[in-house]
């Protein structure tokens, strides 16, 4: 069975986290304090659920989620990230953030700065736009009617793939909305931003979608 190594186990990766080990999946959670903080979240999602650093999760994973706030980006184990599949679950708030000229100009994406901190990782932006309470209430049965679809982007179609067969296990359809450089079609502030759609639905939003301002 694939194991899931999150770095970062706040909201975002604590709500992942539950939704793979109900699905079967072995999860490692790290944070920036330590495995020794982790005993409870740990314990609560029971045997599947292991703790350790940041630089371990990514080592024993075999998909890596970053969930870490986007300003703090540059403490990730960069090496350890080398080759890997990471999904990138990073949205830019600048009042907690700092500012960040590339985002302010739009000259990149949220995923487009850590694909440039771990060149050799295969990002896939995803998790982005939906809330994280909402990770393990809203997934739902493939070919359920109605059944939510989350989006992916991504430069490398192997990993893309791999992202999208875990976000079917854990109850979601799937949006690609090509390449790494498209993500920015569901940031902050667009109209899929944490909006529950199907795949139809989301499909439909993409193509009106205006590049946002940051502010």
């Amino acid at each position: 069975m694939t194991t899931i190594g999150i770095i970062g186990s706040g909201r975002i990766g604590s709500n992942v986290a539950r939704a793979a080990t109900a699905a079967g999946y072995d999860v490692v959670l790290s944070n920036s304090r330590g495995p020794a903080t982790l005993g409870d979240l740990v314990e609560g999602l029971g045997e599947r659920a292991s703790a350790a650093t940041p630089a371990e999760a990514a080592e024993r994973g075999d998909l890596v989620l970053v969930a870490v706030p986007l300003g703090k980006i540059d403490q990730l184990p960069a090496e350890a990230l080398a080759g890997k599949v990471v999904m990138d679950a990073n949205n830019y708030y600048p009042q907690r953030d700092g500012r960040i000229a590339a985002l302010d100009t739009n000259a990149s994406t949220t995923s487009g700065l850590l694909q440039a901190l771990a060149p050799s990782a295969r990002v896939v932006k995803t998790f982005n736009n939906i809330y994280a309470h909402e990770i393990p209430q809203d997934g739902s049965p493939a070919g359920t009617e109605n059944r939510r679809a989350l989006p992916i982007a991504g430069d490398d179609d192997a990993a893309k793939h791999l992202v999208a067969s875990f976000l079917d296990a854990i109850g979601f359809d799937v949006v690609d909305l090509g390449p790494l450089a498209e993500s920015w079609r569901v940031e902050r502030d667009t109209p899929a931003y944490g909006k529950r759609t199907t795949a139809s639905e989301l499909e439909a939003i993409l193509p009106s979608v205006a590049r946002v301002q940051q502010t």
